[in-house]
Order: C-alpha cells, then sequence, then structure tokens
C-alpha cells in the first residue's frame, strides 16, 4: 500500500507528461475499441438485412452481385425475370410465398422498389421481425407509395404528400413521371435496413407509369377510358393508374422466396439453376453473406492491424517518457535509499507507476469510446446503415484491454530494470 501510495504521488508530481501518455493511450484504445465494435455491428447489420427469406432468384449473374442489388440495392443487374417464369416457379410444390421485387427508378437518389403487399406481410429483418408502419398503412391503389424511415425524415415527408419517381437508379435520373405523382400513404417505422432508404409502390404501377399512364384523371373518365382501351394501352391517350391492385410488368428484377421445408429449398433451388427456358440463379442470402464477408475479411485485418499499431506506438511512447523521466530521478531514487527503501522495492514503485499510467489509459479510453459511441451511433443509423449495439464490453473487447494492461506492465519492465540497477550502483548518495 505504501508503494502504491508512493507511485500515485509521483504520477501527481509528473502530472505534464503522465496526462499528455495517458491521452496517448486512451486514444488508442478508443480506436481499437471502436474498431471491433464496428468491425462487429456492421456485420451483424449486413446479416440481420434480411431475415427467413430462404432463396433470392434473379437473372443468372454472380451471386453476390444478386444479392447486393435486390437487398441491399447497391449495383444492378442487367437482365431481369419474365413475369413468367415467376409465376411458374412460385406455384411449385413447398412455396409457402414469394414477393416479386422491380427496381430501376429512384426519388432523389433513393431507391424505388416495386413489389406487391406481400412484402410488407412476409419480408423479415434482424430476428424474424416483420415491418411495421409508424405512420399510415399499406397502399391500395397503385398511385400511392410508402416510404422508409429515412425517406421521410431525411426530406422531411408527411403523409398525403405527392412524390414524383424518376427513371434511373441513385442520383442519375434520365426521365421524371411527372404524370404520375404518388401519395404518401405510410412511413415504415425505423429497420437499421435498406429498407429505410427506399420508397415502396405498388408492382402494378410499374409497367403504367413506364407506359406512360396519367395518374391525374377522375374515377369516371379512369372507367371511360377502361372500356375504350380494355386489352392495350393506347400511348397517344393518357389514361390514369387504375385504383385497384390489379397488373404487373412483363419483367421484375428479382424475387425473394419462403418454403416449408429445407428439403424444398435445395430442391427447387437445384431446378431453378438448371431452369432451361430461361437463364435464372436462385441464392441462399445466408450463405452467400458469409462469402461476402470472407472476401472483406482481410479489410478485417488490415483494420484491427491498424489499431494495434497504434496501440504499441502508444505503448512505446509510454517507455520513452518513462526512460527520459527516469535519468530525472535518480536523486530521487537516491533519497529513497537513503530512507531505507530497497532495489527490489524500487523495481516495484516503477513498475506500479508503469501498470496504474496504462490502467488510467485504459479507462479513459473506455470512456472516450462510449462517447464516441453515442455521438455517431445516429450518423452510422443513417448514413451507412449500421446499427451500434451500445452495450457492456463484451468479453473479447475486455481480453483486448487485459492485453495492453499487460503490455503495458511488460514494457514497464523496462524501465523498472533499469531503476534497480540505477539504485546498485548509486547507493544512497545523490547524483544528478
Amino acid at each position: 500500500m505504501i508503494l502504491l501510495k508512493l507511485a500515485y504521488k509521483s504520477l501527481l508530481n509528473r502530472r505534464a507528461s503522465v496526462l499528455l501518455t495517458l491521452l496517448t493511450i486512451a486514444i488508442s484504445v478508443m480506436l481499437l475499441l471502436s474498431i471491433e465494435r464496428v468491425r462487429v455491428d456492421a456485420k451483424s447489420s449486413f446479416s440481420n438485412t434480411i431475415s427467413s427469406t430462404d432463396l433470392i432468384v434473379g437473372a443468372r449473374t454472380g451471386d453476390i452481385q444478386l444479392l447486393l442489388s435486390s437487398v441491399f440495392r447497391i449495383g444492378h443487374n442487367n437482365n431481369g425475370v419474365s413475369w413468367q417464369s415467376y409465376q411458374y416457379i412460385s406455384e411449385q410444390r413447398g412455396v409457402k410465398w414469394s414477393i416479386p421485387i422491380s427496381l430501376g427508378d429512384s426519388h432523389k437518389g433513393h431507391a424505388v422498389l416495386g413489389t406487391t403487399l406481400d412484402y410488407f406481410n412476409h419480408y423479415r429483418f434482424a430476428k424474424k421481425q416483420p415491418l411495421s408502419f409508424s405512420q399510415g398503412r399499406a397502399y391500395n391503389a397503385v398511385n400511392q407509395v410508402v416510404l422508409g424511415s429515412d425517406v421521410a425524415n431525411k426530406l422531411g415527408y408527411t403523409l398525403n404528400q405527392q412524390v414524383v419517381i424518376s427513371h434511373g437508379m441513385g442520383n442519375t435520373s434520365f426521365h421524371h413521371h411527372d404524370d404520375n405523382p404518388f401519395t404518401i400513404v405510410g412511413i415504415l417505422k425505423p429497420t437499421g435496413t435498406p429498407v429505410d432508404k427506399t420508397l415502396h409502390i405498388p408492382l402494378a404501377a410499374i409497367e403504367l407509369i413506364h407506359g406512360g399512364h396519367s395518374a391525374k384523371h377522375d374515377e369516371h373518365d379512369e372507367h371511360d377510358e377502361h372500356d375504350e382501351h380494355e386489352h392495350g394501352h393506347n400511348h397517344d391517350h393518357p389514361q390514369n393508374l387504375a385504383h385497384e391492385l390489379v397488373g404487373h410488368p412483363q419483367q421484375i428484377t428479382a424475387f425473394l422466396m419462403g418454403f416449408d421445408s429445407p428439403l424444398y429449398t435445395l430442391q427447387i433451388r437445384r431446378n431453378i439453376n438448371q431452369y432451361k427456358p430461361e437463364a435464372l440463379l436462385a441464392i441462399m442470402p445466408t450463405v452467400t453473406l458469409k462469402e461476402l464477408w470472407e472476401m472483406l475479411a482481410i479489410v478485417e485485418k488490415i483494420l484491427l492491424l491498424f489499431s494495434v499499431v497504434v496501440v504499441i506506438i502508444s505503448l512505446l511512447g509510454m517507455l520513452t517518457t518513462l526512460l527520459a523521466n527516469l535519468s530525472q530521478r535518480r536523486r530521487e531514487l537516491a533519497i529513497l535509499r537513503s530512507v531505507g527503501a530497497r532495489p527490489w522495492q524500487l523495481f516495484t514503485l516503477i513498475s506500479i507507476e508503469s501498470l496504474l499510467t496504462t490502467l488510467l489509459g485504459c479507462v479513459l479510453g473506455c470512456v472516450l469510446f462510449y462517447a464516441l459511441m453515442f455521438g455517431g451511433a445516429g450518423y452510422l443509423q443513417s448514413h451507412a446503415g449500421i446499427s451500434i449495439n451500445i452495450a457492456m464490453l463484451s468479453y473479447y473487447e475486455l481480453t483486448l484491454i487485459g492485453v495492453i494492461m499487460a503490455a503495458g506492465f511488460i514494457i514497464g519492465l523496462i524501465p523498472a530494470t533499469r531503476a534497480y540497477f540505477y539504485s546498485l550502483s548509486d547507493g544512497m548518495s545523490i547524483k544528478i
């Protein structure tokens, strides 16, 4: 206890240099924990984007490309799936549900997804959580739209406002469908997935808006024109969007499937990949996500290596500071020897100082880590779709801190050893 108290007083006496060392260690610990937490939560967020979906089917392309385009709205597929193929496959034995999706349009940089009401009934994220509404309801007419939470918050939209869909993905729009505005009837609750950044419109509206129809006529005109053009679309005379959710596009981007049994999943996946009328690809999202993270493993290792290097540099900085101060403390060591301190006690004193410095640096680093997580969680959620779990340190994170503590103690043995030999050579004489 006496040595511990003496070490504490010694650190206070040199608080300027000790504070700089503490900040260096704290920042390195904060970076290490932050990178590890973001890495784990990013992986979890990606894995939680889609749940309870057994197969994703699209045009034949790469597994990861199909997953990224259909689920994460990253990239696009050059080809689609014909409606006839979708109907045929979705009617196979063992298919519990299917969700057709059509991409290719956007609104102010946000993806527009055409789908059916089955999307709101069967789509699951995280641990089989269903989609739910914070305001409004699902659409029941083709001129209505349901917004993700981020779209509504970022653009300041509310219910009953009208939005115009543009052809083209991302911020590049080649044509605005000004004659077919959509009325906002629902806003979804946040999910931490690409759903939050998506506008959802009825699948029946995709073919209609691309056919040049207008949604600005009254119901009477709608019935008159429906009678006149019952079996086709007249592009010279605009027709308003029908109020019933009927119709479908000739092609869709992809479709999601759920099955009654895993056995049906494997069987139908094989049949789809060998489907002769059309070149299709069926992927299992959980397997493809695992492949994606295996590809990104090198990035994880680089991030971990970067944070480890920062920790090593901070510990070496502590070593440099201790060694620099030690040459100035030979008078102090001689005085301690003169009052009865033994060499091994001086060795222990310096070791305790380095251990206390490392411990306080780790504690301060944890405080900075949680401050950063609280401050940056919202940004990561809205801009990267990464849901940060602000919880107690995990076993692995505590292990990392333990390793840093052990490394700090080992590094502290170097100046402690030098202090030991200084005390032997100097004895009780005071040397400067």
